[in-house]
């Protein structure tokens, strides 16, 4: 059966357990195009290409409603290995590559050609002689086609990332019988120029015929490089474009745009600027991930300042590096006085508290009860709750018992009492207990990372509002990071947005989607000028 279609992706719902991360997704690839798949984290890209490639996270977990076609006709693909028979390859966003081997070694891994010898023929197949000659001048081929000129026998460990991504797609296109190649976010790590190169390979695999999906986040790659875009949103098809027929701030208005009510109500009031409560100055993180690049940013007293961004670029090493949790650079000045990088127990001591993105390795100790969890910090930095006779210092019991069951009322923490231990609460009862702990440290200045990641939606309105009431009701300073934007929105004054380890733009909270479509593209919306379709 003949089909303009390649690859036909119809319906496609998926479950786990009485979650819907898909529901009724479609798309269409066809031969020699290039078909963008766009959508912010969470959106169903990675659900949808793990679908594609039979991925045992799909099949080990019911599998999934709708069919997938190749050529027109029913593909089952069963595993990666099934979907690379069928056809299909992947270029990494995290490199697949061993480093200890040589460039054409990593081209050839699992398809070495070999020769017979005298023992091969008496012992088998298994012991029959690599032909380097002809691995190497394969390679060189495969190389030259994406325009790198690099010696074929070098090793690959050592090698710019840039040098990598292209050995990567060097070992796709050296696979017979490609008809569809997907690259996840193949530009995240390299130069602009390094970039350029990448896209105009993409296209001379799609003028051989060979289809390929692009996923990325930068919407003028989109418009540079593809024919067609294909928008998730929350899990659903947000539409399906020709790229000469739209536009960057469309397909960003598309991939944001949300019709659903605010998390939290908050009254909308004139953002604080009278003050700045924490300055900083070409902040520099190393957080893996997470890497910050150089970022000015004023946060100013009395306000709630969101920082937004997608996955990895780096809006999460932002606290993290103010923590001193990795190694930091730069100049940070909290209410005007300088604060000392490299010690998470200066900033502490500082005034500042932190509730961490990972509430299990660093949030909380899971093996000791609520009370425990809640006071230690203050108990370890400012000596409270603590009883001194003589040289015997003692836990002072009641007065811990005291702040324990006020701050289990006050932020509803479901529990038996405070000596449950923090491990055998649900997900939002423990982001409670890491709240506690910060609050306990009566701080000045506090940051909130992913609050509201994997609870329930009752518990993340309970943490929003409760974060709204610190800054409404007791004047707090509060940063919150977060990959929910729509939460951020609901809550923030100002929201940040990163990408790529930069601050890209601070937009107000009632900015548009677009604007902030734009803005995590890494695009500034004030200088985006839209000069039509292609723009």
């Amino acid at each position: 059966m003949s089909s303009e279609y390649v690859l036909e992706m119809k319906n496609i719902t998926k479950r786990y357990g009485d979650n819907t991360v898909l529901s009724d997704v479609s798309l269409s690839v066809k031969k020699g195009e290039i078909h963008a798949l766009l959508g912010e984290n969470g959106a169903g890209k990675s659900t949808l290409m793990n679908t594609l490639f039979g991925m045992p996270v799909i099949h080990n977990t019911g599998g999934f409603e709708g069919k997938v076609l190749l050529d027109g006709e029913d593909a089952h693909i069963m595993s990666p290995f099934d979907a690379m028979q069928k056809g299909i390859g992947m270029v990494h966003q995290e490199f697949m590559l061993l480093p200890g081997f040589t460039i054409t070694e990593n081209i050839k891994l699992n398809r070495e050609i070999t020769n017979s010898n005298l023992v091969s023929r008496i012992l088998g197949k298994n012991l029959e002689s690599l032909d380097m000659a002809a691995m190497s001048s394969d390679a060189r081929k495969a190389l030259d086609s994406v325009g790198m000129g690099i010696d074929q026998s070098t090793k690959v460990q050592g090698l710019p990332v840039g040098y990598m991504q292209f050995v990567e797609i060097a070992r796709e296109i050296d696979k017979t019988g490609i008809k569809l190649l997907v690259f996840d976010e193949p530009t995240a790590v390299l130069t602009e120029s390094e970039a350029a190169q990448l896209i105009k390979v993409m296209k001379q695999i799609a003028d051989s015929g060979i289809a390929v999906i692009f996923i990325t986040h930068r919407l003028d790659e989109v418009m540079a490089a593809t024919n067609s875009i294909t928008i998730l949103r929350d899990g659903k098809l947000a539409a399906t474009r020709k790229t000469s027929e739209t536009s960057i701030v469309e397909l960003a208005e598309l991939m944001i745009g949300r019709k659903g009510e605010a998390v939290v109500e908050t009254d909308k009031r004139e953002v604080p600027h009278e003050k700045v409560a924490l300055k900083v100055r070409n902040l520099k993180v190393d957080m893996p991930g997470e890497r910050v690049r150089g970022i000015d940013l004023d946060v100013y007293e009395g306000e709630i300042l969101g920082i937004g961004g997608l996955a990895g670029q780096g809006k999460l090493g932002i606290p993290n590096g103010i923590m001193s949790m990795y190694d930091v650079a730069g100049e940070v000045e909290l209410f005007g006085e300088p604060l000392k990088l490299g010690d998470t127990k200066t900033a502490l001591e500082a005034g500042i508290a932190m509730v961490s993105e990972d509430r299990k390795g660093v949030g909380l100790l899971l093996d000791r009860s609520i009370e425990d969890n809640i006071v230690f910090n203050a108990m370890q930095i400012h000596g409270d709750y603590l009883h001194k006779i003589g040289p015997v210092t003692l836990k002072n019991a009641k007065a811990i018992r005291e702040v324990a069951l006020k701050m289990i009322k006050e932020l509803d923490i479901r529990c038996f009492g405070p000596l449950q231990n923090s491990g055998t609460l649900s997900g939002g009862n423990q982001q409670k207990v890491c709240i506690a702990r910060a609050l306990c440290m009566n701080p000045k200045f506090l940051f909130v990372s992913e609050p509201t990641r994997g609870i329930d939606i009752g518990a993340k309105k309970l943490v929003l509002e409760t974060l709204v009431d610190l800054n409404r009701k007791q004047g707090m300073t509060v940063v919150i990071v977060s990959s929910e934007l729509q939460e951020l929105r609901s809550v923030s004054d100002r929201i940040a947005i990163v990408s790529e380890g930069k601050l890209v733009d601070i937009l107000p909270a009632d900015a548009s989607d677009a604007d902030f479509g734009l803005a995590m593209s890494g695009i500034k919306p004030s200088e985006h000028k839209d000069g039509g379709a292609n723009s």
